[in-house]
């Protein structure tokens, strides 16, 4: 019961927000929050919703396999953030876009603006489900089993909790609902660790001292090039995964283009483009704490490593306050990216889909359709996924956001224009391509693709665009 009242109350906290935010709603509100947004607010909640809560939950669970080696994409990370600032941002705050797929249909044409905007609307739906299932599933386990209440049940009321705070105010409501977010994930975390440490009977200096000294801190892998955890594997997929899961998603890209102006909206960008370094780095330190919790008290550590943080701190073994934190880290990191992934479907969907991003009443249609498809989704999820849920997600996008890779570096990067036609034929060929590709090189010569499998999808689809354009550069927006 005291976590059904912490998320109710947590609940209560948001739809407050939402009244306040959302007194005027329009589509105009409810897609681009009128252009008004703080930019130091919007960079402070992008951390909540870019952490989400597959963040909270198997980040510190990495160090049993991989020990801190996730830092290094991190650091790619930065990069990429910038690359998405200086690069992205300048277009789509010139075009004046309320999704970014608009910029395919100016540059490529109808087909290769449509095709973009749908492998979005699959990488978010898939991503933003794969995410949102790992707090309906800690959820399940550890309270709702206990009481008899079925897991189809707890993913709808979830689901429902978050469209009931979003529908009217939108992207202009989740600007300040990730920023209480945000401070509440950050809390929770902290405390934790700090009860963790008091459990070990350390103090904070000596705690830092202890998981530098740790062989599960270790961060750097370069002597290993076969490994999923070289650096330069990490490092190259760390850039491209934020160029491609924020620059070319409508759902990272739509708070940013909330800013005042671009200038605003680059500062935004840069300043939680570091922020993850240290931010994960406080999670992969618990994960190491925690190993040394288990291990001072005879406990077997878990198979798998997203079980590692539910351990302690979901069943009551760190005190019924660290339950109530972890409740609330878990549900603010993953309302924050979920609340956020509805809207920008539905923002999608209506304006790039159905070209009707001045209807009101299909707005707030869509918005129930894709909630409805958000619990389908997740409930299939929690049916096939069989490995870690960030390996998960971030395997999935490497196939899905792979074409969206290749039609923006082929608008970016090059003044030829395509066979409308093919195009999405190509987008779906590419990533087919990458699969065969990674089973047979891995059976035949024991090496498996990791995340760069994201550049070379992006790379074949860029290819197949190139072979079927033309050297032409004459605007095609009515192509088609």
């Amino acid at each position: 019961m005291l976590i059904i009242s912490t998320v109710l109350a947590y609940f209560a906290i948001l739809l407050l927000i939402s009244r306040f935010t959302a007194r005027l709603s329009n589509n105009d509100i409810f897609f681009r929050g009128n252009r008004q947004s703080p930019w130091y607010m919007v960079a402070f909640g992008m951390i909540g919703a870019s952490i989400s809560g597959i963040t909270f939950v198997s980040v510190p669970g990495m160090v049993l396999a991989s020990n801190m080696t996730y830092i290094q994409m991190c650091l790619g990370f930065i990069l990429g953030y910038f690359a998405v600032a200086f690069l992205l941002l300048p277009i789509y705050y010139r075009l004046n876009l309320t999704t970014i797929y608009s910029y395919l249909k100016e540059r490529l044409g109808t087909r290769s603006y449509k095709t973009g905007a749908s492998f979005f609307l699959l990488s978010k739906m898939t991503g933003a489900a794969a995410r949102f299932y790992v707090v309906c599933i800690i959820l399940q386990r550890y309270v709702f089993d206990a009481i008899g209440v079925p897991f189809p049940f707890t993913v709808v009321v979830m689901v429902v909790l978050i469209w009931f705070y979003t529908r009217r105010g939108g992207i202009k409501t989740l600007v300040w609902t990730d920023t209480f977010q945000t401070t509440c994930m950050f809390a929770a975390l902290i405390l934790i660790i700090f009860q963790v440490i008091s459990s070990l009977h350390l103090t904070a200096g000596e705690a830092v001292s202890v998981i530098a000294a740790d062989a599960h801190s270790q961060i750097f892998e370069m002597s290993d090039w076969v490994s999923r955890q070289n650096f330069w594997k990490q490092f190259l997929s760390g850039i491209f995964v934020v160029i491609v899961m924020t620059g070319l998603d409508q759902d990272m890209m739509q708070k940013n283009l909330t800013c005042k102006s671009l200038r605003d909206a680059q500062k935004d960008m840069c300043t939680y483009g570091f922020a993850f370094v240290p931010a994960n780095l406080l999670f992969l330190s618990l994960g190491v704490l925690l190993m040394m919790l288990a291990r001072q008290n005879g406990i077997a550590l878990p198979e798998v490593g997203d079980e590692l943080l539910p351990m302690f701190a979901a069943t009551g073994k760190l005190g019924s306050i660290v339950v109530v934190l972890f409740t609330i880290g878990v549900v603010a990191a993953s309302f924050s990216s979920a609340d956020s992934a509805l809207t920008a479907l539905t923002t999608s969907f209506c304006v790039d889909i159905c070209n009707k991003g001045k209807s009101e009443r299909l707005r707030k249609r869509v918005h129930i359709g894709m909630s409805l498809l958000f619990m389908l989704f997740i409930l299939a999820f929690k049916v096939l996924n069989s490995t870690s849920v960030i390996d998960a997600i971030y395997i999935l996008c490497s196939y899905t956001y792979g074409p969206l890779l290749g039609l923006f570096a082929f608008s970016l990067f090059t003044k030829r224009q395509v066979n409308n036609k093919l195009v999405p034929y190509i987008c779906i060929v590419s990533p087919l391509l990458c699969f065969s590709l990674d089973i047979i090189i891995s059976h035949f010569y024991g090496y498996t693709f990791g995340y760069e499998l994201l550049m070379l999808n992006g790379a074949l689809t860029f290819i197949g665009l190139w072979l079927s354009g033309s050297k032409y550069n004459r605007p095609c927006k009515n192509q088609v």
